[in-house]
């Protein structure tokens, strides 16, 4: 499983042409699932991307959580993230996750965000076509990777 995290002041992802979810202060989190990924290895990304302390406190210092600072998620499926550039120009997907496997782990890491959490998270649609829209707070942008979690 592979988790790309934008700290964000705000985002937005347009599904033709309609805001399909917004959100001001928290992370922008592009998911991607393999077929190996299990319910486990979700809970066990989730935990971390929830503790991740990457919001400032008073002092400057990269010390507070998204709950810290009520921040919220815009979760986005995306299984370019398992995109092979190693042969060639035209990359290979065959790592991604079977679309009914992944979109079933999808499924339910925005369950557990919303419920087992707490935490506002809104969402694009998985398979579609979206354009997301952000700005990246400090830039920082972190990547999780299951294989070294």
């Amino acid at each position: 499983m592979k988790m790309v995290i934008q700290r964000v002041s705000c985002a937005s992802v347009r599904i033709d042409d309609e805001i399909r979810g917004s959100i001001d202060r928290g992370f922008v989190v592009l998911f991607g699932a393999c077929n190996e990924d299990t319910a486990e290895i979700t809970d066990k990304m989730l935990k971390k991307l929830v503790g991740l302390r990457i919001f400032e406190d008073e002092n400057g210092k990269t010390n507070l959580s998204l709950s810290d600072v009520g921040g919220s998620i815009l979760f986005i499926s995306q299984f370019t993230l398992y995109a092979d550039c190693r042969k060639g120009n035209r990359p290979s997907f065959i790592k991604a996750g079977d679309p009914a496997h992944a979109n079933e782990l999808y499924e339910y890491a925005i369950g557990r965000l919303r419920d087992g959490y707490g935490i506002h998270t809104e969402t694009g649609s998985f398979g579609a076509d979206m354009a997301v829209s952000l700005t990246n707070d400090g830039p920082f942008t972190i990547i999780l990777d299951s294989e070294s979690l």
